[in-house]
């Protein structure tokens, strides 16, 4: 088969490589449909994460069909349409049993395209498959689906869900990526009284706007008058950028959630002198993405709509250029970036 490999930072290519197999019996083989790139994705080919060893197939997000079961799956069958989730779960380890699957202390977690090769390829070995697999309904489109592997878990369980949002609420999301627009879209569910996102990209802000933000701005006057007044309630950090995560203790009011969704590869300063006494939570979170299937009816019934965050599509061997357009989002204008198996 043909993926994508990483070599070491900054060095990827398109090869041909060996069909994976089963190799435990909770295994199943996914013919992959539609994969996509993650921030993440950008960090292993940045060199951020050196756990990732050269030679390992990157990617953790797909939708495709079952080819193959091992002989202790006993929910799923060749040629079921599945997605695949970006979390692996063992279902049985206690964090599984308390729906913490990107905890999982079984061999799970996050795993895919990081410890074993993952999905930005023609065929995906995924572990643990009858937990970490979800039908695919037939009248859900495959680019809204792709986005229910980790994107939309993410913005709902470690950001929305962890930061509290609640009705009334002024939500300021910080960074207005792909992660931080699929939490406007789904904090909109919660009917907070505004959300205000900051970015330092002006078609971003534009973006933000268009999918439910009530104010979208430049880091300046919004963010100075939240500090020096009431402060939001919700400040959700989805930059990654230690500049951002300075700025949500800044905007948070006291009682008020920080709640941190961005991959950060570099130390961020906690002011504590200015904190410490305005009973202020702060959050962080590996998705478990056990959320998934709430997350599908919503999308299934029309109460989520996610269609405006995929920006671009590819054939499945254009994996480099998809790369070089979602790397460069701020100028291509790329959120989520999709490959489709032609």
């Amino acid at each position: 088969m043909r993926a994508l490999v990483y070599h070491g930072p900054a060095q990827s290519s398109w090869d041909t490589v060996q069909d994976p197999a089963i190799q435990e019996a909770t295994d199943a083989i996914v013919r992959v449909d539609a994969t996509t790139v993650c921030g993440s994705d950008l960090h292993i080919r940045r060199g951020d994460l050196p756990e990732v060893k050269p030679g390992t197939v990157l990617g953790h997000e797909a939708v495709g069909e079952v080819v193959e079961v091992g002989g202790e799956v006993h929910h799923l069958r060749p040629g079921d349409e599945v997605i695949v989730s970006s979390v692996s779960a063992c279902g049985h380890c206690r964090a599984c049993r308390d729906a913490k699957y990107g905890q999982c202390g079984e061999g799970g977690g996050w795993i895919l395209g990081y410890l074993i090769n993952g999905t930005q390829a023609e065929l995906v070995r995924v572990p643990f498959a009858e937990y970490s697999t979800i039908r695919r309904p037939f009248d859900l489109p495959l680019d809204d689906a792709v986005l229910l592997a980790e994107l939309l878990p993410t913005a709902y369980e470690v950001g929305v869900r962890n930061g509290h949002v609640s009705p009334g609420d002024t939500v300021v999301v910080v960074g207005a990526g792909p992660v931080g627009l699929a939490t406007v879209v789904v904090a909109r569910l919660y009917s907070p009284r505004r959300i205000i996102v900051v970015d330092l990209a002006g078609a971003r802000l534009d973006t933000a706007v268009h999918v439910g933000a009530d104010v979208a701005e430049s880091p300046g006057k919004m963010i100075t008058d939240l500090a020096e007044g009431p402060g939001a309630d919700v400040v959700i950090e989805a930059s990654g950028d230690p500049d951002g995560f300075v700025l949500c203790t800044r905007a948070v009011r006291t009682g008020g959630h920080i709640a941190n969704i961005g991959a950060h590869g570099k130390p961020a300063t906690l002011h504590l002198e200015s904190l410490w006494r305005k009973n202020v939570t702060i959050s962080t979170g590996q998705v478990d993405t056990s959320s998934i299937p709430r997350l599908l009816e919503l999308m299934r019934f029309g109460r989520l709509h996610v269609a405006q965050l995929v920006t671009h599509t590819f054939a499945l061997d254009r994996m480099n250029d998809a790369y070089e357009v979602f790397a460069q989002g701020t100028t291509t204008g790329a959120l989520k970036v999709v490959l489709h198996r032609e």
